[in-house]
């Protein structure tokens, strides 16, 4: 007994994958005050606690690299929808939208604004006063924090829909300036959105300067989706080599029947930068439905349209739209306009489209989801175990091993995140326990809100966050 070392927990006998894409090997984890201080073949330990993780799988903590948790965060700081699928990091202030800066201005209620749900009367005039509400809240998860380009033309410029003068461009690189002195890793576009659709590249590219000063990154929801995707990319790519940032594309993938395919020559074109030395990155999340906004043109593009929330006809949530039009008796657009605002899913992209995206080696997995919508898409609650029981255990698009990668050393890489990713010693003490044999998602897009199965325990900073009992 005297040769055995004290921690606080051991996570005994499961099989450990470190995050580097290998297969898992037996063997303990020993975690004391929030650090991995040992892993592998370790020795005789004591604990306050024992996890028995025999025949389940041990991983780094996952990492989602796309939310909209923002305001979430602030209202629930356990985060269940997120902590329950075995997330202990997501990434915030994505798609051009974050909580701040704002200023004093409350005139802006549109996408991508509205993804963050509900402001409970709290404005945000810096970056720096959202840090410190965050910081009182106390989340159970650890966060790395994009500021929205939209907010950064919203709290600098009179008109936003616009193109910035100098002294509003002046503007607008002193807020990004502040907002990554705040602790931001980078800034987020959303290209298709009112506020951030009028922005040159060559605007673009000057903040990405700014960002590049400290060290930050460039996340994109690129211009175009569709038709354009490929042109979009190649603008993307080049932000990124005149601005001197990596470049992160944010939920790839090609939408419409019409651009089915297209992701052929996209990821091509990623791949050629990074071979010419870019460091470029995206993300996706496990489904073919997109959710965002209610529009008529995005509609008309789509296989399939649900309406999830409709502010002035909420009786018609949970709809399709071709029948909420049979209803009505009237087209398409006149529909989209008389439910406006709105949110919707949309049934438009290809599951080879998908396939080939989700399977690169560059691409991670982000949720997207949106905890402030009353009927989310199910990748809010379904994400993770569906790339761990879907796509690699019943599809085997690839092997556990490297769908972890995807999920934790993969994006720990892109944000820059030292202690995170990986299991060694000196790493954070962030960790999934899961069984590979059952673990899958159960939010549906008629039940988006079911927990998934299969998630045994979820560690973050060294305490015990959740367990599935």
């Amino acid at each position: 007994m005297g040769n055995e070392k004290a921690c606080d927990i051991i996570i005994k006998d499961g099989r450990i994958f470190d995050g580097s894409g290998s297969p898992g090997l037996i063997g303990d984890i020993a975690v004391t005050d929030g650090q991995l201080i040992a892993a592998g073949d370790i020795g005789a330990w004591t604990a306050r606690e024992t996890i028995d993780a025999t025949g389940l799988a041990v991983a780094p903590g996952f990492i989602d690299t796309h939310t909209h948790d923002d305001m979430a965060l602030l209202r629930q700081p356990a985060h269940p929808t997120k902590v329950t699928q075995g997330v202990t990091t997501v990434v915030i202030g994505n798609c051009g939208a974050s909580p701040a800066p704002l200023g004093p201005r409350d005139d802006l209620v549109e996408p991508p604004f509205t993804f963050l749900g509900r402001s409970d009367g709290r404005k945000f005039e810096t970056y720096a006063d959202y840090v410190d509400a965050l910081t009182k809240a106390g989340p159970e998860v650890h966060v790395i924090k994009l500021v929205g380009h939209s907010n950064l033309r919203a709290a600098a410029m009179i008109e936003p829909h616009g193109q910035p003068n100098d002294i509003e461009m002046a503007a607008m690189k002193a807020h990004l300036d502040e907002a990554m002195a705040s602790g931001c890793v980078g800034f987020s576009v959303g290209l298709a959105y009112p506020t951030g659709n009028p922005a040159p590249t060559a605007e673009l590219v000057e903040l990405a300067q700014v960002a590049a000063v400290h060290g930050g990154l460039y996340a994109t929801h690129m211009r175009d989706e569709a038709d354009g995707v490929v042109a979009s990319v190649e603008e993307s790519i080049e932000i990124g080599k005149r601005g001197g940032v990596p470049v992160l594309i944010s939920h790839h993938k090609c939408c419409g029947s019409e651009n089915w395919g297209r992701s052929v020559d996209t990821l091509a074109r990623i791949d050629a930068a990074a071979d010419a030395g870019q460091r470029i990155y995206m993300d996706a999340y496990p489904y073919t439905a997109s959710s965002t906004g209610l529009t008529a043109p995005m509609a008309a593009r789509a296989e399939r349209v649900l309406v999830t929330e409709s502010v002035p006809h909420a009786d018609q949530a949970n709809r399709d739209l071709t029948d909420i039009m049979a209803d009505w008796q009237c087209d398409m657009e006149t529909a989209v306009d008389r439910l406006s605002p709105a949110k919707a899913v949309y049934f438009q992209m290809s599951e080879e489209d998908l396939d080939r995206i989700l399977a690169h080696p560059r691409c991670m997995v982000g949720s997207d989801g949106m905890p402030s919508d009353d009927h989310p898409h199910p990748r809010l609650w379904g994400t993770f175990p569906r790339v761990l029981g879907h796509y690699a255990r019943d599809r085997k698009l690839f092997e556990l091993g490297q769908a972890i990668r995807k999920i934790t050393a993969l994006p720990a890489e892109c944000f820059g995140l030292a202690d995170r990713g990986h299991i060694a010693a000196g790493m954070a003490a962030d960790l999934v326990i899961f069984d590979p044999d059952t673990v899958t998602d159960r939010a549906t897009y008629e039940m988006p809100e079911r927990v998934s199965e299969g998630i045994a325990t979820v560690i973050v900073g060294g305490e015990v966050r959740y367990e599935r009992r």
